[in-house]
């Protein structure tokens, strides 16, 4: 089975919103080759309304010998919206908001490598409420942002491992954590 795979540039404090005004002096080529790991292993991309809208806006146009553009613009992608009805950015099918769990399921289950989420933290949200995230990649920053939207609001407890933890020159620490099922002390 395939495994649902969401990376997040995240302060101190859970903020997730709008990284580009605050993560760029930590980064590095480390982190770079976190994200591209994380792109290689996967096959397929899933994302909210927001993200499909703005990306949708500039990759197309990406510059040819840009890796990540090229990337984007070749890989499956998925945009769930309760609002989208059709998609004009090539390889893309939209999952309607309403039978997401059974949707992402079946997408699950379907051959192949993972499936990756970049930001969408309103999905993110959704897909970890309802146990379909298998690894949460965190970059997480040395800084306090102090407001903006916080990847965990809203969510009851769900306990996580940590499956592997580097940090990075810049101070960032890269974290992948996973479903643990387990009680605690055992």
């Amino acid at each position: 089975m395939r495994k649902i795979v969401s990376g997040f540039f995240i302060s101190l404090d859970g903020v997730v919103e709008a990284p580009h005004e605050w993560h760029f002096p930590w980064f590095s080529d480390q982190m770079g080759a976190a994200i591209v790991g994380a792109t290689n292993a996967s096959d397929a991309m899933l994302m909210g309304r927001n993200v499909y809208q703005e990306w949708a806006e500039y990759w197309p146009n990406a510059p040819e010998d840009d890796e990540f553009g090229q990337f984007i613009n070749n890989v499956d992608k998925y945009v769930v919206s309760t609002t989208l009805t059709e998609a004009g950015w090539g390889n893309t099918t939209v999952i309607p908001g309403d039978d997401l769990v059974e949707r992402i399921t079946e997408l699950k289950s379907r051959p192949g490598k993972d499936i990756y989420i970049s930001g969408s933290p309103t999905l993110v949200r959704s897909l970890l409420g309802h146990g379909l995230v298998d690894e949460l990649q965190l970059l997480i920053h040395p800084i306090i942002v102090g407001s903006g939207e916080r990847l965990y609001e809203g969510l009851d407890q769900i306990p996580l491992k940590v499956v592997a933890a580097e940090t990075f020159e810049t101070g960032v620490l890269f974290v992948r954590y996973a479903p643990d099922d387990s009680k605690p002390g055992e």
